[in-house]
C-alpha cells in the first residue's frame, strides 16, 4: 500500500489544484507544498522501515486482455530515486514562494503531475507501465516550459518534445518485440526473455533503448535540445528537468537496458561509454566558455550525465553504485545551483557573468550556501559529489585505462568552470549592477539550507545510500553475468 500511497498523494493534490483554479496564489502554493510534504513524509517512513527481504508492491489489473497490470513496487534502487524525487519537489515548490506565476493553480498542478509520473517510472514493475509514465513525465514539464518560459520557449520546448518522442518510438518498438517474445510485460520476467534473444536482436534492443534513454539524459550526440531548454524554461521547470527528469534516462539504463540486452551491452556498451566520455569533455569545455550563468550550469549538467552513463555502461558494481549515488548528488546540486542563479538574476536582472562581481561583500549567507553546493558539484572530498564520482571514474578506468584517464579530466575541467563562476560572480569589486544586492532570507534560506546540509551529510555518510541499493544492484549484475 505504501507504493500506491506515494503516487496517490500528489495525484490527489493535483486534482485539488484543478478544482481550485479560481483560488488565490497563496492557496495554490500551500496545497502544492502540503501535498508534496506529505508525500515526502511517506517516503521517509518507507526509507526508515525498508527491508529488502520484504517486498513493497501493489498490483491491479489494467488491460486484462493484454495481461498488462498497474504493477508497482519498491526495491533499493527505486527507494533512492523516490527519496530524491519526494525531497526535491517540495524544495522546488518552496523556491517559488517569492514569485507569482500566471494561472498559478495550473502551474502547481503540473509540478505535482510531474512528481506522479516520476514516481511511477521509478516504481513500475510492468514495462508498459514504465513506458506510460516515462512518456507522461514529459507532458507537464513541456507545458511548464512552453507557457511560463522565455520568448523562444515554445520553439525550443517543441524541439525537446520532438527529440524525446523520437527516441521513445524506438523504445516502444523494443517493448512490443519483447512482449511478443516473452508473452509477458513483467519486467522481472522479461529479464529471462532478454537472455534468450539472439545476439543480433539484442544489439538492436541495445540501440533502441539506448537512444531513448540517451536523449532523456542527454548523452552526445542527442543533447542539442538540452542547453536551450534549460536556459529558456522557467527555473522550476529547469530544476525538474535537470534534477529529476534526466535521472529517468540513467535509471532506464540500469533497470531496463543492462538486464534486457546483456549481450548487446557487451557488444556496444564500450562504444556508448566513448560517446558519454566525449560528451563529458565537450560539455565541460563549453561550460568554461559560457558567459550566461544559466547555460553554464546547463552544460555542467550535461557533462555530469555523461559520466553517469559511462559508469552504468561499464556494467560493474562500482559503476552502477556510483551512478546511483551521483544521481542523488547531482539532483541536489543542480537544483541548488539553478536556484542560486535565479536569485542572482532576480536581484540584478542579468545572467551575464561579465556583468557580475563583488556579490559576496554583502551576502555572507548566500556566499556560504553557494560555496558548499559548488564544492559538492566539483566533488570535493567529504561532499556529496565525491564518492559517486570516484566510483564512476574507477569503473571507467577498470574498463579501459585510456578512457578512464580522459574521463578523469572532469576533475580539472569541473573545477575550472565552477570556480570561474564563483570567482567572477561573487568575488572582486562590486559594480552598479551588484552594489545593492541583498542577502538571502525567508523561503530562500529554507530552500538552500537543507540542500547544503545534504551536500555535507552525503559526503560524510555515503554508506547509508550505498547499502540500500547494493542488494538490488547485485541482483541486476547476476542477471547480466548469467547471459
Amino acid at each position: 500500500m505504501l507504493a500506491l500511497t506515494l503516487i496517490l498523494i500528489p495525484f490527489i493534490g493535483s486534482i485539488l489544484l484543478f478544482l481550485l483554479k479560481g483560488s488565490n496564489v497563496s492557496t495554490s502554493k500551500n496545497v502544492a507544498l502540503f501535498s508534496s510534504l506529505i508525500t515526502f513524509a511517506v517516503a521517509i517512513y518507507t526509507f526508515a522501515t525498508f527491508n529488502p527481504l520484504v517486498p513493497i508492491e501493489a498490483k491491479y489489473t489494467w488491460m486484462k486482455d493484454l495481461n498488462i497490470n498497474f504493477h508497482i513496487g519498491i526495491d533499493g534502487i527505486s527507494l533512492l530515486m523516490i527519496a530524491l524525487t519526494t525531497f526535491l519537489v517540495p524544495i522546488i515548490i518552496l523556491s517559488t514562494y517569492k514569485f507569482s506565476y500566471k494561472n498559478h493553480a495550473t502551474f502547481y498542478m503540473l509540478i505535482l503531475l510531474t512528481e506522479v509520473a516520476l514516481l511511477g517510472v521509478f516504481m513500475a514493475k510492468d514495462i508498459f507501465l514504465f513506458y506510460f509514465f516515462f512518456e507522461a513525465a514529459l507532458i507537464p514539464v513541456y507545458f511548464l516550459a512552453a507557457i511560463w518560459g522565455g520568448k523562444d520557449a515554445p520553439r525550443i520546448t517543441f524541439k525537446m518534445f520532438v527529440y524525446t518522442i523520437f527516441g521513445s518510438l524506438f523504445m516502444l518498438v523494443a517493448i512490443v518485440y519483447l512482449y511478443i517474445q516473452g508473452a509477458t510485460v513483467n519486467i522481472q520476467e522479461l529479464y529471462t526473455t532478454g537472455k534468450l534473444i539472439s545476439p543480433t536482436n539484442q544489439n538492436l534492443l541495445f540501440w533502441a533503448f539506448f537512444i531513448a534513454f540517451a536523449i532523456k539524459m542527454p548523452v552526445l550526440p542527442f543533447h542539442t535540445w538540452q542547453p536551450d531548454a534549460y536556459s529558456e524554461s522557467p527555473t522550476p521547470a529547469t530544476m525538474l528537468l535537470s534534477g529529476l527528469l534526466s535521472k529517468m534516462g540513467v535509471y532506464g539504463l540500469i533497470r531496463i537496458l543492462l538486464p534486457l540486452a546483456p549481450i548487446g551491452v557487451t557488444n556496444w556498451g564500450f562504444f556508448g561509454m566513448i560517446l558519454s566520455v566525449i560528451g563529458l569533455i565537450y560539455g565541460s569545455i563549453i561550460a568554461i566558455q559560457q558567459n550566461n550563468i544559466k547555460r553554464l550550469i546547463a552544460y555542467s549538467s550535461f557533462a555530469h550525465m555523461g559520466l553517469m552513463a559511462a559508469g552504468v555502461l561499464s556494467g560493474t558494481l562500482s559503476g552502477i553504485q556510483g551512478a546511483l549515488l551521483q544521481m542523488v548528488a547531482h539532483g541536489i546540486n543542480a537544483v541548488g545551483l539553478f536556484f542560486i542563479i535565479k536569485i542572482i538574476y532576480d536581484r540584478t536582472n542579468t545572467r551575464e557573468l561579465s556583468a557580475l562581481g563583488g556579490i559576496t561583500q554583502k551576502t555572507p549567507a548566500l556566499s556560504i550556501y553557494f560555496m558548499i553546493i559548488m564544492l559538492g558539484s566539483v566533488a570535493l572530498p567529504l561532499t556529496n559529489g565525491f564518492v559517486g564520482e570516484f566510483l564512476l571514474l574507477k569503473s571507467v578506468y577498470d574498463k579501459n585505462v585510456w578512457l578512464g584517464a580522459i574521463a578523469g579530466l572532469t576533475i580539472i575541467l569541473g573545477a575550472v568552470y565552477m570556480l570561474r563562476l564563483m570567482q567572477r560572480s561573487m568575488f572582486g569589486e562590486s559594480n552598479q549592477v551588484t552594489a545593492k544586492f541583498k542577502d538571502v532570507s525567508g523561503t530562500e534560506v529554507a530552500v538552500l539550507l537543507p540542500l547544503a546540509i545534504l551536500v555535507v551529510l552525503m559526503g560524510v555518510f555515503p554508506n547509508i545510500f550505498l547499502k540500500i541499493t547494493e542488494p538490488a544492484v547485485n541482483s541486476i549484475l547476476q542477471i547480466i553475468s548469467s547471459k
